[in-house]
């Protein structure tokens, strides 16, 4: 059985790094075609795709957040990582991390993990 569980603050301050990391049990981060990502949902919106990292450790980033963001892994923890700098209110928002397999339109998210409601505001 698949597990992802998040852990990070609920509360940061506007120009702060967020960071989050999910710790994943029952699969492995180098297992081919899992792209281990992260996903928000500001309040009142969709989902977003923040990026992700494969399983040979390279990283994709929604462009609108690419200047901002740092996904990285620490493999012997089993632990993949979001930082997210300068960040501001827009960046409110219940973040999730998930597994997605396959590539491009035939891709799906399998496995989630409960999510974290992350508030910035000073």
């Amino acid at each position: 059985q698949v597990q992802l569980q998040e852990s990070g603050p609920g509360l940061v301050k506007p120009s702060q790094t967020l960071s989050l990391t999910c710790t994943v049990s029952g699969a492995s981060l180098t297992d081919n075609s899992a792209h281990w990502s992260w996903v928000r949902q500001p309040p009142g919106k969709g989902l977003e795709w923040v990026g992700a990292i494969t399983s040979s450790g390279t990283t994709d980033h929604n462009a609108s957040l690419k200047s901002r963001t740092s996904i990285s892994r620490a493999t012997s923890k089993m632990q993949f990582i979001l930082q997210l700098y300068s960040v501001t209110p827009e960046d409110t928002a219940v973040y999730y991390c998930a597994r997605r397999r396959g590539s491009g339109a035939s891709s799906f998210f399998d496995y989630w993990c409960q999510g974290t409601q992350v508030t910035v505001s000073s």
